[in-house]
């Protein structure tokens, strides 16, 4: 499904904060040195986060607003250090109980993976559930609510 569909149906059927300014984008790429990707920064321009399905805090999918997208480190395990999980980890989406879905910026160009980032296991079991943000989008969309990759 085409980005522009997926920000429809947020906007449709779903709890969108007010959108990102350029100046609010700029600024967090400065912080976090690194760039959105275009499904990021589509999505970031026409809401700055939001929660599927349920309102906060009762929301499993709840896309952080860029003031809170931090290393997952930080996020996860309090430290920002390597001991506590690799520097291009970024905390993406709040699933409740201390888990989050992680973007890892690494590769530098192009769609950012997606990652599991379930607590019990952070930093060392960690695996890919999204090739890129809108195929995680399309994925969660279609989920009715459930976290899709623990879907069996």
């Amino acid at each position: 499904m085409a980005m522009e569909r997926l920000l429809a149906e947020i906007s449709r059927a779903h709890f969108p904060r007010p959108p990102a300014t350029l100046e609010e984008v700029a600024a967090f790429e400065a912080r976090a040195g690194w760039r959105l990707d275009d499904d990021l920064r589509a999505f970031y321009l026409h809401c700055n986060g939001a929660e599927l399905f349920e309102p906060s805090p009762e929301s499993n999918y709840s896309i952080l607003p860029l003031a809170k997208v931090h290393r997952a480190r930080v996020v996860m395990r309090g430290r920002d250090e390597d001991s506590a999980g690799p520097p291009s980890w970024y905390a993406l989406v709040d699933c409740q109980d201390s888990d989050y879905v992680l973007l890892d910026v690494a590769g530098g160009r192009g769609a950012y993976p997606l990652l599991d980032g379930w607590h019990e296991t952070y930093p060392h079991r960690c695996r890919r559930i999204a090739a890129s943000f809108s195929e995680f989008l399309e994925r969660a969309l279609d989920s009715e609510d459930p976290l899709f990759w623990l879907r069996k």
